[in-house]
């Protein structure tokens, strides 16, 4: 803690850069809100890559069981350690220690699932420079119950095809139609992805994906890593790779028609996957519906179009309800409370 309030001048200035809005920030009336927003901020001028993370957690954690805080926890009284945390589709997962920091705060005033929630909200306000913002409810309740299989069994996979996607966002409990698939997917202007996320990519016989771009990818993480027990990352959006990386993917951001600024949550994506440089089958294959197509093409012509989808869209994931018994307000995001003095 001391290193970072030791850090906190610059970190505000940096904040001002990456958002694109006032050092100020935005304030809220309610007191646990407002200590969520102002630990993110920390959060994130002090290590930028939170922001995407957090983004990520909502829809990980809600997507199981709904918003319920699961994906928090490390031990369970029924699963053990082998938590949500643990699942092939989890990988990557980020952004914990920032929940715990902030639940040190706030304490029982609110749940892990709430704070997840906000900071969450929090982060995309401020990679969107105050273009995405939506208000959520508090009362959300954490789980007893944290399951990899479950995570793994819900969550889609990034090798989907259109009908798997079509259908898991459809499932019984989300009901999420395609334009929110279409809509939820440009979370994918941020954040990093793994090698062994998109190695069905880098092939002869992959989906189809921009020479240049799969050239690129290959060269900065080989394949063969994989066999060696190496798993390295690469940035989800080509606008935020190193201009070494861009030159090799024939990758201009002002051609392409994107702000070169990285790390900003856009419509860049919808641009991006346009002209095949995605990561993922489960990106590129939205092209192969046509409404869904369509809907690309309507997100990459109208960034506030999307902005708004995208807020609405959140506003519905973060609202799905907790699935599970035995609800509670945790005293620690981490253990369940029965495991709390354990």
């Amino acid at each position: 803690m001391a290193r970072l309030n030791a850090v906190l001048p610059l970190c505000v200035a940096l904040l001002a850069v990456l958002a694109g809005q006032s050092a100020a920030g935005r304030y809220y009336s309610d007191k646990v809100q407002d200590k969520v927003r102002k630990e993110v901020e920390k959060a994130m001028a002090y290590n930028p890559s939170v922001g995407p993370a957090l983004v990520r957690l909502v829809f990980h954690d809600c997507w199981v069981n709904g918003c319920d805080g699961s994906v928090l926890l490390d031990k369970t009284p029924t699963d053990g350690t082998n938590t949500e945390k643990k699942a092939v589709n989890n990988i990557g997962l980020a952004g914990f220690e920032v929940i715990d920091t902030i639940k040190q705060k706030v304490g029982a005033a609110a749940s892990c699932a709430d704070i997840l929630a906000f900071a969450g909200r929090d982060a995309a306000d401020i990679l969107s420079g105050g273009k995405i913002f939506y208000t959520i409810p508090a009362g959300r309740k954490d789980g007893v119950v944290s399951s990899a299989a479950a995570a793994d069994a819900n969550l889609p996979e990034s090798t989907f095809d259109f009908g798997q996607l079509q259908t898991n966002f459809a499932a019984p409990g989300r009901n999420f139609s395609v334009e929110e698939l279409v809509v939820l997917s440009g979370a994918h202007s941020i954040g990093v992805a793994h090698l062994s996320s998109y190695r069905d990519r880098l092939g002869a016989d992959a989906t189809p994906i921009d020479s240049d771009y799969q050239s690129a990818l290959v060269k900065a993480t080989p394949p063969e890593l994989l066999g060696r027990g190496q798993n390295p990352t690469v940035p989800n959006n080509p606008r935020d790779a190193s201009a070494a990386f861009q030159k090799d993917a024939a990758y201009d951001p002002a051609a392409v028609g994107v702000s070169p600024t990285r790390g900003v949550l856009d419509n860049s994506y919808y641009h991006n996957n346009l002209i095949n440089k995605v990561l993922f089958k489960s990106d590129w294959v939205l092209r192969t519906d046509g409404f869904a197509a369509s809907k690309l093409q309507e997100y990459k012509d109208n960034a506030p179009e999307w902005n708004s989808d995208f807020a609405a869209a959140m506003v519905k994931l973060s609202n799905l309800p907790a699935q599970g018994k035995n609800l509670e307000i945790r005293k620690n995001c981490r253990f369940t409370n029965q495991q709390y003095y354990y």
